[in-house]
C-alpha cells in the first residue's frame, strides 16, 4: 500500500525538521540576537530546545515566573534556572525582572515574535502524526463570552478524558497566537487572514443605559435625541472622540460623550455605572438587562446586525480536539445564546477576509 503524499511529507518533516531544531527557523531566532551584540559568537554551542521556547512563551503569557511555573507544573526555581540558561545560550537578556511584573527586552520581543510561529508549526507537525488515531487529547485553551457554555464544557470533558480544558471568559478580542488560545468566540467581523471563522450566531447591536442615567438625563425617544445625551463611544486603533451609530433605516446618528473605550467590558461597566448610553452586543448585556442593571432604548431605531463566530488558527492539519470542540460549541451557541428578536442562528465556515 503506497503512503499518501501528505504522510510522506509529515514523516520527512519529523525526520528532518523535527530532529528537532528547525534549522531555518532557529537560524532566524539566532539572528535576532546578533544585531543586539557586536560580540555575539559566530557559533552558539547550545541551541534552545522547543521545550525551552514553550517555557519562555508561557512566562510571557503569565507575566511572572511564579505563575508560569504553576501553569507548567514546575518548581519556580527550576523554571527560573531554565530561563536563565536560555538567556545564557543566546547571549542576551530576554526579560527584565521588575517588582510586580516581568518586561521583555528588545531581543525578548523579537524572540517572542519568532518563537510563537516555530512552536505553533512544531506542534502542528506533531499533531498531524498523532491525529492518525483522531482522538482529541492534550491541553485545549478556549476564550468565550458569556455564561452559556457550562454544559458544553462538562460534556466535552466527560466524552474526551484525555483533554485538559483551560477557559478564559472575556469580551475582548484575544490574540490567539500571542496568547496561546486554540479557539475563541469573536463578536463582530473577523479580518485576520490567519484565522478560520465559523459564523454560528447573529447578534444585534443595541443601545442601553442604566436606570440611574435615564432617571437623571431622561429617556431618548427618537434617534436624534442621542445627540443631546452622553454616549459611551467605542473605538479601535486611532483615537475616536466621536462616532456615528447605525440606524435600522440605513442612516446613522452622530454621538459624543466624555468617555471612550476600546474594550467591550469597559463600555458595559461604564453604562452600568451611569456614565451614559452605550451601543453594545445584546448577548453581552442580556444578563444585565434581565436583572435590571441596564435597559434597552430605541430598539426600533438604532442598531445593527452583528455576527458571532468561532475562530481558530488556519493550519494544514486541524487538531482533533479543536475540530471536535468547534463542532460542539457551534451547536451550543446556536441553541442557547439569547436570541435577538426576529433573528435566527446562522452557520457556515469561512476564511476571514479584510
Amino acid at each position: 500500500m503506497r503512503m499518501p503524499t501528505w504522510s510522506k511529507f509529515v514523516m520527512s518533516s519529523m525526520a528532518f525538521g523535527l530532529s528537532l531544531q528547525f534549522p531555518y527557523s532557529y537560524a532566524c531566532i539566532m539572528n535576532v540576537t546578533r544585531s543586539e551584540k557586536n560580540t555575539a559568537p559566530a557559533h552558539l554551542g547550545h541551541r534552545p530546545s522547543l521545550d525551552r521556547l514553550r517555557e519562555f512563551l508561557e512566562v510571557t503569557r503569565a507575566g511572572s515566573i511564579s505563575e508560569a511555573a504553576r501553569r507548567l507544573g514546575l518548581p519556580r526555581a527550576t523554571l527560573s534556572r531554565r530561563i536563565a540558561s536560555l538567556e545564557a545560550d543566546l547571549g542576551v537578556r530576554l526579560l527584565l525582572r521588575r517588582t510586580t511584573r516581568l518586561a521583555l527586552t528588545r531581543p525578548g520581543e523579537e524572540l517572542l515574535k519568532r518563537a510563537q510561529r516555530v512552536v505553533v508549526d512544531a506542534d502542528a507537525a506533531w499533531e498531524a502524526v498523532r491525529r492518525l488515531d483522531d482522538i482529541p487529547r492534550g491541553l485545549l485553551r478556549v476564550s468565550v463570552t458569556g455564561p452559556h457554555f457550562l454544559r458544553l464544557f462538562t460534556s466535552f470533558l466527560r466524552d474526551f478524558p484525555e483533554v485538559v480544558l483551560e477557559v478564559q471568559s472575556t469580551t475582548r478580542h484575544v490574540d490567539l497566537l500571542a496568547e496561546g488560545v486554540d479557539v475563541a468566540v469573536r463578536i463582530g467581523p473577523v479580518r485576520d487572514q490567519d484565522l478560520i471563522a465559523r459564523q454560528v450566531y447573529s447578534d444585534r447591536l443595541i443601545v442601553v443605559a442604566s436606570p440611574e442615567y435615564l432617571g437623571r438625563a431622561g429617556r431618548p425617544v427618537r434617534a436624534m435625541d442621542l445627540t443631546r445625551h452622553d454616549c459611551i463611544v467605542g473605538f479601535s486603533g486611532a483615537w475616536a472622540p466621536s462616532a456615528k451609530w447605525p440606524r435600522w433605516n440605513g442612516g446613522t446618528v452622530p454621538v459624543a460623550g466624555r468617555f471612550s473605550a476600546n474594550e467591550i467590558e469597559h463600555i458595559r461597566d461604564a453604562a452600568i455605572e451611569g456614565i451614559g448610553c452605550a451601543l453594545i452586543a445584546s448577548a453581552v448585556v442580556a444578563e444585565d438587562i434581565g436583572e435590571g442593571r441596564l435597559e434597552p432604548i430605541l430598539e426600533d431605531e438604532v442598531g445593527a446586525d452583528l455576527p458571532v463566530s468561532l475562530v481558530y488558527a488556519d493550519r494544514e492539519f486541524i487538531d482533533p480536539k479543536v475540530r471536535e470542540f468547534v463542532d460542539r460549541a457551534a451547536n451550543v451557541i446556536a441553541g442557547e445564546m439569547p436570541r435577538p428578536l426576529g433573528q435566527s442562528a446562522t452557520a457556515g465556515m469561512t476564511r476571514s477576509t479584510p
